[in-house]
């Protein structure tokens, strides 16, 4: 399949990008690998040691996917050598390490999810601890020689902690060097990443060039804000959308962004044809709560299907635009003997309404927690299941379980 025309190119490439370096180099290399027949290498890192992808790790993932429809050759890097160094970016403190096994099993979730957007007969997917774990003592110190201590505390992360006075690792020095040696070794001509991976991504160009390789060009994408409207979307701060999460679920929550949110997650996480982005904004602006709607539809069939999608509306209807409780919600057994009171906070945990004790807490604290549709604000509460059951436990707008006792 012969590639488009270049503009053509850039006008799907650049779209909801924020920073591409050096922009003149994309097109050159477009222009080549059009004039020549042959396919750029598009390079993702990809870190395994958080494997549960949300809609904001499908920001980058699309955009590889766009070139991939293009008839560009996909690269996805899992991270299991450097998933044991652990990416020092915006961290605070020096990150724990995990095993190469754990790396490893955490990389074949990733890749399982990921396959879900990218196409998997177009995806090479490759671990760099084949290359990494090979170096050798002296092949890493001549790594370490292409960068300077002071090139290294230019980073926004390395430089808040040594100015106050927090430790950071030698081998913390290294993740940037090591990623940078993945480009090397694939001889990657584009490399994706996040707004905040910019260090990484530059000091991969700079070990390509010491190598006599051309540059890779550096293009790096926004940091999706989270359902709260202020923070990235981060599972720790409980302002996810993951990709596997339920019809309903991914439904209530992209209903519950702000509604200045709409035109960025349509731009950025949808397929929506560029050239229908402009109405989408116009009718964001005029009609938010119908926008909101359609973006909600729109997101839940990409991951479900369009079934999916209507019954994740009616499901939100009832229950959170009506206050109903839906008929099909899931039944947890207690197990719990007569007359034995059990702790709500385990009560939820133990019907999935809750991950944690701690969430529990923080959403009876906000007033999320309900039985048989009672706000409830003890989080000290223990329940006689075996003398109330059967009753309905809700947690926040779209979680339920129907309570019932095994006596």
């Amino acid at each position: 399949m012969p590639f488009p025309p270049v503009d053509e190119q850039l006008k799907v490439l650049m779209r909801g990008v924020e920073e591409v370096v050096p922009e003149d180099d994309l097109k050159k290399k477009l222009k080549r690998s059009r004039d020549n027949d042959t396919p750029l290498t598009i390079k993702l890192g990809c870190d395994p040691s958080r494997p549960d992808l949300h809609l904001g790790h499908t920001v980058v993932l699309r955009k590889l996917r766009q070139f991939q429809d293009l008839g560009h050759r996909a690269v996805l890097i899992v991270g299991d050598f450097t998933g044991m160094i652990g990416d020092p970016t915006g961290r605070s403190k020096t990150r724990p390490a995990l095993t190469l096994e754990e790396t490893r099993e955490n990389g074949r979730t990733y890749y399982e999810q990921a396959t879900r957007i990218l196409d998997e007969d177009k995806t090479d997917i490759v671990y760099n601890s084949e290359w990494l774990d090979e170096m050798t003592f002296s092949d890493v110190i001549e790594l370490a020689g292409t960068y300077t201590v002071a090139q290294m505390l230019e980073r926004e992360d390395f430089k808040t902690r040594y100015q106050a006075g927090q430790p950071i690792s030698i081998h913390e020095f290294l993740y940037p060097l090591a990623q940078a040696q993945d480009s090397k070794h694939i001889e990657a001509d584009v490399e994706l990443g996040g707004t905040d991976q910019r260090f990484n991504l530059l000091v991969g160009r700079h070990v390509q060039e010491v190598d006599g390789q051309e540059p890779q060009v550096c293009m790096m994408l926004p940091l999706l804000v989270g359902t709260d409207g202020q923070e990235k979307m981060s599972k720790s701060l409980d302002n996810a959308i993951g990709i596997s999460e339920s019809p309903a679920e991914m439904y209530g929550k992209t209903m519950s962004i702000p509604d200045e949110q709409i035109y960025r997650y349509t731009e950025l996480i949808t397929d929506i044809p560029t050239e229908a982005l402009d109405k989408v904004k116009a009718f964001a602006e005029e009609n938010p709560r119908d926008a909101k709607h359609q973006l909600a539809a729109r997101i839940v069939t990409m991951y479900h299907g369009e079934d999916a999608a209507e019954e994740a509306r009616e499901h939100f209807e009832k229950t959170v635009v009506q206050g109903g409780v839906p008929e099909d919600i899931d039944e947890y057994v207690s197990e719990a003997d007569e007359g034995e009171e059990v702790g709500l906070l385990n009560l939820m945990r133990g019907a999935g309404l809750t991950q944690s004790n701690s969430e529990g807490r923080r959403m009876i604290k906000q007033g999320a927690v309900s039985i048989d549709g009672e706000t409830v604000t003890d989080t000290g509460l223990y329940v006689d299941v075996s003398d109330r059951a059967p009753f309905v436990l809700q947690v926040g707008k779209r979680r339920y379980a129907r309570v019932l006792w095994n006596g």
